[in-house]
């Protein structure tokens, strides 16, 4: 059940779509043909300081007024424009994709700690909560995620995926269990810092998705990616866990291993149970997320979805499959399958 890859540059050194094309399409037994997609960060220099709202349009010209119009109450509009697209003969296209650079105006959110984070928040649980054919499905500083209904080579042709350059990339290649049409439904997934994809399916997401719609959040995809992207977000940036103990609190240890911990550990590991046992996230699973700054990769406690992790220079790379990774970059220097329980956190040089 689906293929998941990443990659980051230590250094900051830009990547060109090609390459994770490549890998990408090596996991396309592990598809479907009924989604696949993109995002990177780094690809938008000239607009770094604006958020880059990606949008889902059922009918630009029907549906654009109403999100420019909630946008201009949120902030400022510096610039917009259709993203640029091929048509590709295998891929049906049923909405008009198209992207905003918005400044939030922080004075909206007074008293928060990241106000501009906030104020994006909110205009993106407002404009995808209401039926108005309009769909958020990125808003992060220098970063854009583009996906489809599509084998992954078609979905990449079709949004020209070689002419961006990034220094972290994510992508998926769904395997569809329910609404093969509609294009918001593939990973990759996204709220201003932070992207997800995953393999697998949690069987907490009831619980997961009622903790994190009660601190304002709003799920409206009914994926699991998008509550695991809402639920980094809320324990990083509100709650100010680092990632460690975020990745702890989603996918913590069984009690009986908690046991037989130090007793400082346990003590720390019993109070984030405690506190966060509706942020725990059961099943079978894989989690590639990225910020700015990092790449990460956990598994479930019992690494029922495989992780397979390689090195080669300044790159680090996390995929599904080792030929995923041998695609893009087959002098690679190390390859590991880390333990049930055991995260790859990758960060970028300051």
């Amino acid at each position: 059940m689906c293929g998941i890859f990443g990659v980051m540059d230590k250094r900051r050194q830009m990547m060109d779509g090609s390459g994770i094309r490549e890998a990408l399409s090596m996991m396309n037994e592990r598809g479907s043909g009924e989604g696949a997609g993109y995002v990177a960060y780094g690809i938008y220099p000239d607009y770094r300081d604006c958020y880059a709202l990606h949008v889902f349009f059922d009918n630009a010209c029907e549906n654009k007024a109403i999100v420019d119009a909630t946008l201009e109450q949120w902030g400022s509009i510096e610039c917009d424009e259709a993203i640029p697209t091929c048509d590709q003969l295998n891929l049906k296209v049923n909405c008009t994709p198209w992207r905003y650079f918005f400044k939030p105006d922080a004075s909206l959110a007074p008293g928060s700690a990241s106000p501009e984070k906030d104020v994006v928040t909110n205009l993106v649980m407002q404009i995808n909560a209401c039926a108005n054919g309009a769909e958020i499905v990125s808003s992060g500083k220098n970063v854009g995620l583009f996906k489809a209904s599509g084998w992954p080579e078609d979905v990449a042709d079709y949004y020209r995926i070689q002419d961006y350059e990034g220094y972290i990339w994510l992508a998926h290649n769904r395997y569809a269990t329910s609404n093969p049409e509609l294009w918001e439904r593939p990973d990759p997934f996204n709220l201003h810092d932070w992207s997800v994809v995953e393999n697998g399916k949690t069987t907490t997401y009831g619980a997961n998705r009622r903790y994190v719609e009660s601190f304002g959040y709003n799920c409206s995809t009914g994926t699991d990616s998008e509550v695991i992207a809402y639920l980094i977000d809320l324990l990083t940036r509100k709650h100010g866990l680092d990632i460690n103990l975020a990745i702890r609190a989603l996918a913590p240890p069984y009690w009986d291993e908690i046991d037989r911990m130090p007793e400082a550990e346990q003590n720390l590991n019993r109070a984030l149970r405690f506190a966060y046992g509706s942020a725990t996230m059961n099943g079978p699973f894989t989690v590639v997320a990225a910020n700015p700054d990092m790449m990460v990769g956990f598994t479930d406690r019992g690494k029922l979805r495989p992780m397979v992790v390689g090195e080669c220079g300044d790159r680090l790379y996390i995929a599904s499959e080792e030929t995923a990774i041998r695609a893009m970059e087959p002098k690679v220097e190390s390859i590991t399958r880390p333990a049930a329980g055991e995260p790859v956190i990758g960060r970028v040089a300051p």
